[in-house]
């Protein structure tokens, strides 16, 4: 077992959560036709459903919620919040916007249409959405050994870079519109991103003329990875990879409610302000129609205040030893009684391969699913599946699609739950591993909506 990495910080308030029988859980499960993101807050005990916007701000954090300036145009926490990005990622322009999918609406329809493809190393499920709501087509070229989980290869969430060109010149480069790089590689597992693997994406983009943005939701985790495990990098600081990172890119979106470590905001990053003069321009036109003024974005200005201050807490080395010691304190615990999960661990979570637990449930019953709804019914642990329920419908011939993996996503919020935490989540998984067997099915969609499924189908068991 991996010894804990003690927490960089003491507790300074505390939030109540309450323990509920196995006979109440059942009934919740049921209420929320089995579809975890319909279970009400209180009805969880360890809510790991996501690392996004859940995470626990610091005491800085707190008293720059009082400073924050709500002018509409021009406020101070505006500009505090445009410096500290400007620095951070050298990029020319930033566009404070609430969220990352906020960020994805804006810039996407600019780029795509019709006719033409994205391609990324792996799509998560709101940014593959953005892709087909502008009338595009979402490819994946993740390298192969990120679909092995038992595979503990480094950096499992690069671009494949053969199948990245391969891509291009089937569709021709006229018709690849974007290529997005995901760092980390989410819907894989949590993996890093190679600074190697991402100067040779950028590379092949400047080759066809094709635009180049890096989904940046966890870059501070991922800086932490190429630091620790990327030879050439091991001696410079989170700050300097960071930047060294964002140079590949054309310009960067950014769900700032994970590496930003703050309830709610996005930002939008364009690197060369006079060669994306037009681009820039056309964002104003569209944060101004869909998120609010171009100072506020859709945030309060005291959201904007927090975020300068936590993108700046996330690059310090000593939360992310912590950070990224909690996913493999968790995983070493699941290494001791042979539950499988994407190795090595990811940055944000633990990603639990559901199929090796129920191998006799097909993908179309969902098992990722299977986990979670028993996770929740052994425990009062709410999590996610990331699979084939996740990635939905073909959307030409309407039939469920085989995801690569089966997950069921342990998303671990930041600076939120402690060891004992952690180790009630291990105790739950090996109870479920004990009677696996015993669980035949899985479940059946009994409603969905057209897109995104996920976030609100129903469902009943089989």
């Amino acid at each position: 077992m991996k010894k804990y990495v003690p927490e960089p910080f003491r507790i300074k308030m505390v939030e109540t959560i309450k323990m509920t029988t196995s006979e109440e859980r059942d009934v919740a499960i049921k209420k929320a036709h089995y579809n975890l993101f319909n279970l009400a807050s209180e009805d969880c005990y360890i809510d790991l459903l996501t690392d996004s916007g859940t995470n626990a701000m610091s005491h800085n954090q707190w008293a720059g919620i009082m400073r924050g300036d709500e002018a509409y145009g021009g406020s101070s926490s505006f500009y505090k919040l445009v410096n500290t990005a400007k620095n951070m990622f050298n990029y020319d322009y930033i566009q404070p916007v609430h969220q990352g999918r906020a960020a994805e609406k804006v810039l996407f329809p600019l780029l795509l249409e019709k006719g033409k493809v994205a391609i990324s190393n792996m799509f998560f499920d709101t940014t593959r959405a953005h892709v087909e709501l502008a009338g595009a087509r979402a490819i994946d070229c993740v390298v192969e050994e990120a679909k092995d989980p038992s595979d503990r290869k480094k950096f499992k969430g690069n671009m494949d870079v053969k199948k990245l060109e391969e891509a291009i010149l089937e569709h021709g480069p006229e018709k690849v519109g974007l290529v997005v790089m995901t760092v980390t590689n989410n819907s894989a597992g949590g993996q890093p991103v190679s600074i190697e693997n991402m100067q040779a994406v950028a590379a092949i983009c400047r080759k066809y003329h094709i635009h180049l943005n890096i989904d940046a939701a966890r870059q501070a985790e991922n800086a932490y990875f190429i630091k620790r495990d990327e030879e050439a990098y091991k001696d410079h600081s989170i700050k300097e990879i960071v930047r060294l990172m964002f140079e590949t890119g054309d310009t960067f979106t950014m769900s700032a409610k994970k590496d930003g470590i703050v309830n709610m905001g996005g930002l939008l990053g364009v690197k060369d302000e006079e060669k994306f003069s037009e681009l820039i321009f056309k964002i104003k036109a569209n944060t101004i129609s869909f998120e609010g003024f171009i100072s506020y974005g859709g945030l309060s200005g005291r959201d904007m205040e927090s975020l300068a201050i936590g993108l700046e807490e996330a690059l310090e080395e000593d939360y992310l030893d912590y950070r990224v010691g909690q996913m493999e304190y968790l995983a070493s615990l699941l290494d001791d009684v042979g539950i499988k999960y994407q190795s090595p661990v990811g940055g944000h979570g633990v990603f639990i391969d559901a199929k090796a637990m129920f191998p006799h449930i097909p993908y179309n019953e969902f098992p990722g699913q299977v986990l979670a709804i028993e996770l929740y019914k052994e425990a009062g642990i709410r999590t996610c599946d990331i699979g084939s329920y996740m990635l939905g419908n073909d959307p030409d011939t309407k039939e469920q699609l085989e995801a690569d993996f089966e997950f069921t996503r342990l998303a671990i919020p930041r600076r939120v739950y402690t060891q004992a935490h952690l180790d009630i989540m291990a105790e739950a998984l090996i109870a479920i591993q004990k009677r696996a067997a015993t669980i035949k099915q899985g479940y059946k969609i009994t409603w969905e909506p057209p897109i995104l499924r996920h976030f609100q189908a129903h469902l009943e068991p089989l």
